[in-house]
């Protein structure tokens, strides 16, 4: 039986990133600045001037598999446009090998990448689903939970002065940026908030399989977290059933199991898992970002000390400057024009966000941070379109809370060594951020 799930997991990696990872890493080598973007190890590491370099070749530039853009205009144009679709079509006359390998493959983990993720598939069933869940995540809803938040911020900041000890030495990330989506995100769906460092885990595996060419053993790794993930949430459910309450979670049960049919099994399955880790992921990225980029800034967080009102848009330049999200792909479903660029039916484009970000047509000296830039909010960070993120009004506000009660509380806050990048590709954050605490500006006990 292990053999048979060990055989079926690398058929299944062999159709999702073996055979790409070799094509991609074949033209690469060739000098595709689309491909060295997807397996190149600077690419993780900074990829903005591989943007640039794309932007020279032109708007719309052809890869040796997909289309690709950074310009903010193309990019915004392909991901509002019903002309293109999330979903990956199997093509009408697919050869009987590739089919027969898919069913050889068995069933995929629900993950983000594979349907029925929000994230992955089209409407009409992408309306269907996301108006269950769209109320909680209202920017109404959201400014409900700001003082909750502002909590959850302090009492992790108390936690870490106490364990920081005398050498004043922490880990933003693990210590503060991680804990605080996890812990606000578990509470709005009725999760147990003691699990939060088991769903970071678990998440960070999850995370993974967004991008292409993956090795083996890290699409292993991947796979794993999500089974696991979902092994625990099937758990829950029954605990939901057992214990209603008034938790997101506890009302998609409760549709699951009313006559009116709303959701299948993998659906609530699939929106529960998304809920639970694109709650706390991109979140993470976007403080721990934040935090990099104001202690490589101090004259801008000097600014923002003496400018607090400028808060809520310093967080838009974080989204804009070092987007959390790279890139995102759109498959065309008819033969369609984009700013008067033919795209075939079938065609792959890939529009990198990071990219469309930075494009001077739309933001003035694009690769300076300014927390004041006027029109930051224009950024695509978020996506655009039907799959703009469901959780933007929550990351803004976290963001936001987070990254000033962190340097309210520090404002001598410094680096202490050199930051750790996580190895993901289509989300940018960093997997370790080790400071120097300085002086408190209140009692850890206040």
């Amino acid at each position: 039986m292990a053999g048979t799930r060990g055989a079926r997991r690398w058929i299944r990696w062999m159709l999702r990133h073996g055979a790409v990872r070799r094509e991609v890493s074949r033209q690469s080598r060739k000098g595709d600045l689309g491909a060295q973007l997807i397996v190149h190890p600077d690419a993780v590491r900074d990829p903005y001037p591989a943007y640039e370099e794309i932007r020279a070749q032109g708007r719309l530039v052809r890869s040796s598999l997909s289309h690709t853009t950074v310009d903010h205009e193309i990019a915004t144009a392909v991901l509002r446009s019903p002309d293109f679709c999330v979903g990956m079509r199997m093509p009408e006359n697919a050869p009987g090998l590739l089919t027969a390998l898919l069913r050889a493959g068995g069933s995929w983990p629900l993950g983000p990448a594979e349907p029925p993720s929000l994230l992955s598939i089209d409407p009409p069933d992408h309306n269907r689903i996301r108006k269950l869940v769209t109320r909680s995540f209202s920017a109404k809803a959201i400014s409900r939970l700001r003082t909750r938040t502002e909590e959850v911020a302090a009492a992790l900041l108390d936690e870490m002065e106490t364990r920081t000890g005398g050498d004043r030495r922490a880990d933003v990330i693990a210590d503060y940026a991680a804990l605080l989506p996890a812990t606000v995100i578990a509470e709005m769906l009725g999760a147990p908030v003691g699990m939060r460092e088991q769903f970071l885990q678990w998440g960070e595996g999850g995370a993974y399989s967004l991008d292409m060419g993956l090795p083996y053993s890290t699409f292993r790794r991947s796979e794993s977290d999500i089974d696991a993930m979902a092994d625990w949430m099937s758990g829950h459910f029954e605990h939901l059933r057992a214990h209603p309450n008034d938790s997101i979670l506890s009302s998609l049960v409760h549709a699951y199991d009313s006559e009116e049919g709303r959701l299948t099994h993998d659906e609530l399955l699939s929106l529960a898992l998304l809920l639970l880790a694109a709650g706390f992921e991109t979140t993470v990225n976007l403080i721990g970002n934040g935090t990099k980029l104001l202690l490589a800034h101090p004259e801008q967080l000097d600014r923002l000390q003496s400018e607090p009102a400028l808060w809520p848009n310093a967080v838009d330049e974080v989204l804009r400057f070092d987007s959390p999200v790279q890139r995102t792909g759109r498959m065309a479903a008819r033969d369609t024009e984009v700013c008067g660029y033919r795209v075939p039916r079938g065609a792959l484009v890939l529009t990198h966000l990071g990219g469309a970000n930075r494009d001077p047509a739309v933001f003035p000296e694009p690769d300076r941070f300014d927390v004041g830039r006027d029109g930051a909010d224009r950024h695509v960070a978020f996506s655009q379109g039907i799959h703009y993120c469901l959780g933007a009004a929550l990351a803004r506000m976290e963001g936001e809370v987070g990254l000033r009660a962190l340097f309210d509380r520090y404002p001598g806050l410094r680096s202490d060594g050199p930051a750790e990048l996580r190895g993901t590709r289509v989300l940018r954050g960093y997997r370790r951020l080790p400071v120097r605490l300085g002086d408190a500006r209140v009692p850890a006990t206040a």
